[in-house]
Formats: structure tokens, C-alpha cells, sequence
């Protein structure tokens, strides 16, 4: 089974995509299955897993409901406050719908770089760790340190980086991105995802060799048994289509991927992360 382990779905009118405006042309229209699904199967990818894309809870709710109607959406990682009372509550509600697989706050827009250190928060990924659901870090470099005190403080928490952490790839800046994801992968419950790296680089001119160092790097850190690959489809298409992206992350892999290692990167770790049979 392949599975691309990023991807969203969303639709303009529902009105809860902060971030979406009507100058970002390509993405400021309805993103639905029928759309990828074609893409999908061109490539030889069986299932996905469907991302939040706005912070709300009737999100989450409406992909769920969406993945309910769809075999090719395996999982779904959702939305809940962090910071709630509720949150335990919020959690086991959700966790009844059978595609739930995890949560991912929208860590990288928030004012406070350290709000994943906060006592709720801490508290409330116990208690996602403790149920045994997932959490996505969606960070920039500068979220690393934080995200290394989360891995320590809660140990259980089966986590993973999306868009390797968004590192400063069209200026080719490594550091100190660099060392802090190798810290981070220090942590076996911590995964990697080979998710959108396009948009990090310049969406004009961008080639696998710009994407290449990092990709690499992070193969290294957390090793052929930790790394998926994700299309971050549709956002990746402000730089590249869809089957660009499938073929940068495999001309990346090229000089060491055996079979065994392509099945892991394009399908096993993510069933095995993300509890999808």
C-alpha cells in the first residue's frame, strides 16, 4: 500500500481558512477527492492522509465526514483547542469516528513561539499521548528548541514533523535548522515527513538539487525507518504539480532507495505511524 502521508482538502465558502485570500490564485478555489484522486492513481498512490487546514473544530468534523465517503482518505488529523478544559472530552469525541488519527494545531502562525510549552498544552498532550493518538508539529526552525522540550516532557507522544520543519531552502540556509532536527530525531517517537519542501524554495526555478540537502539531512537524522512522504497537495501547486512532486522525492532518493526503503518511505511508516491497515 502507498500512501502519501500530507495532503488537504478544503472548500472557499466555509469561510474558517484565516490564512486563504483571493490573491493566492491557485489555492483560492474548493479542493475535493475527485480533484486528486486521478493524481492518486497516476502515480500508484493507494490512500492519504488528510490535514487540517484551518483551526476549527467543525474542520475537522467536515474532513472526517468527507474521509467517511472516500476509501482513498485513510486518516484524518484534525483540530482541537489545546488550551481547553474540554479537551479530553473534545478528544474522546472525536476519537469514535474511525479515520480520526490525531491532531495538529497551527503552531507556526501563533504570536507566541513558545505556546507549546504552556501548562495546558503540556497537559493536553499528555492526555493525546495517554490515548495514543498523534500529534503533527507544523513549525519553522525557529520552533525546534520547543518542540525537543515537548519530546522531552511528554516522552510518550507519538509526534511528527511536517515539511521538515520548513527550513530556508531557497536561500539555502541550513542553519541552524540543521542541527536542531538532529536533536530532534534523537527521539524514536518522532517521525519526519518529506512534505512541502517545493514551496520553501524558490516556486519559479526551483530543482531537486535545491531540495536536496535538506531532504537528505533529514533522511540521515531520522533514518529510512521514520521518514514519509507527503505531497502537501494542493498547497505544493504554487510551486509544482503533483507528479513533480512524486518525482523530486524519489530523484532525491535515487542513489539509496532499495525497494524495501521505497515501500517504507512511500507507504509502510506512514501505516505504521498513523495506525492504517
Amino acid at each position: 500500500m502507498r500512501i502519501d502521508a500530507h495532503q488537504h482538502y478544503w472548500k472557499v465558502s466555509r469561510g474558517d481558512y484565516g490564512w486563504m485570500s483571493p490573491d493566492m490564485t491557485v489555492l483560492y478555489r474548493d479542493y475535493q477527492p475527485a480533484d486528486l484522486e486521478p493524481l492518486l492513481k497516476a502515480n500508484g498512490i493507494d490512500r492519504t492522509v488528510v490535514v487540517q487546514a484551518a483551526p476549527t473544530v467543525a474542520e475537522t468534523e467536515y474532513l472526517l465526514d468527507l474521509a467517511d465517503r472516500h476509501e482513498s482518505s485513510a486518516k484524518v488529523v484534525g483540530w482541537l483547542d489545546m488550551e481547553s478544559d474540554d479537551f479530553a472530552k473534545e478528544l474522546d469525541r472525536l476519537a469514535r469516528r474511525p479515520k480520526f488519527a490525531g491532531i495538529r494545531p497551527m503552531i507556526q502562525d501563533l504570536p507566541d513561539d513558545a505556546w507549546m510549552l504552556r501548562p495546558a498544552v503540556l497537559k493536553n498532550l499528555a492526555v493525546l499521548a495517554d490515548r495514543g493518538f498523534t500529534f503533527d508539529f507544523l513549525i519553522h526552525p525557529r520552533h525546534l528548541d520547543y518542540a525537543l522540550e515537548v519530546v522531552r516532557r511528554v516522552p510518550g507522544l507519538r509526534c511528527v514533523v511536517d515539511h521538515i520543519a520548513k527550513p530556508d531552502i531557497k536561500r539555502g540556509v541550513l542553519d541552524p535548522w540543521r542541527d536542531g532536527i538532529a536533536r530532534l530525531a534523537e527521539h524514536p517517537n518522532v517521525y519526519c515527513k518529506l512534505s512541502g519542501m517545493v514551496t520553501e524554495a524558490d516556486h519559479d526555478k526551483w530543482t531537486s538539487d535545491d531540495l536536496r540537502p535538506f531532504a537528505r539531512h533529514a533522511v540521515a537524522c531520522f533514518g529510512y525507518e521514520r521518514i514519509m512522504f507527503g505531497s502537501d497537495w494542493p498547497v505544493c501547486l504554487l510551486a509544482a504539480t503533483y507528479d513533480q512532486v512524486v518525482a523530486a522525492c524519489r530523484d532525491i532518493l535515487a542513489d539509496d532507495l532499495t525497494p524495501e526503503r521505497e515501500k517504507a518511505v512511500f507507504g509502510g511508516n506512514a501505516a505504521r505511524f498513523y495506525g492504517i491497515e
